[in-house]
């Protein structure tokens, strides 16, 4: 049905792509802007492999979630739609929650990332896990508030705010934040991007 549309009048317009290059200039993924159109991720994705070709009111709910009327989706430049965003907003970030801490990944919808850059929260008594952390890469931190313990291979450290580490990943490696009562923050690098 879209194609109808878009092949109308000479237009000839990806809509996968096209999809998928507006999203990322909205710095959102699959899953975020499948929640907010209401629909499934797998509705996301195939449109945007081109799998199925979504009728107007799909790709109209879609879009809800971005939110931009179809008249702004077929009628944006190719230079728009290939625009990376540069600055990415406090306000529109979305932490992820793993093991109960708090992973804010900046600029997570860019392609081609070398790294991931993280703002990570973790809560009082909580940690990466009792299993050490282990892969190809270096990682690099520093603390912004509370107090970290940090294991790596069969050294403990504890690391207050503006002490920081950097390390080669495939050491065995453990993160924990001890106080009972508060929180801990680090900005944190890895390579490769893992999230």
């Amino acid at each position: 049905m879209i194609e109808a549309i878009c092949s109308h009048g000479g237009l000839d317009l990806d809509v996968g792509s096209r999809l998928k290059s507006i999203r990322i200039m909205h710095n959102l993924s699959q899953r975020e802007l499948a929640k907010r159109a209401g629909v499934t991720n797998s509705t996301i994705s195939m449109i945007e492999k081109n799998s199925v070709s979504p009728s107007v009111s799909s790709l109209k709910k879609v879009l809800s979630g971005i939110p931009m009327s179809l008249v702004t989706f077929f009628s944006l430049d190719a230079d728009d739609q290939e625009s990376e965003p540069v600055v990415f907003r406090n306000s529109e970030a979305v932490p992820m929650e793993m093991d109960n801490i708090l992973i804010n990944v900046i600029g997570l919808n860019k392609p081609n990332r070398g790294f991931s850059f993280m703002d990570e929260l973790y809560p009082p008594e909580s940690d990466t896990g009792s299993d050490m952390l282990c892969h190809d890469g270096e990682e690099a931190g520093i603390v912004i508030e509370g107090t970290l313990e940090l294991t790596v291979g069969n050294d403990v450290y504890q690391l207050n705010p503006g002490d920081s580490y950097y390390f080669d990943s495939t050491k065995p490696h453990r993160f924990r934040n001890l106080s009972k009562v508060n929180n801990c923050r680090l900005i944190s690098c890895t390579t490769p991007a893992n999230f």
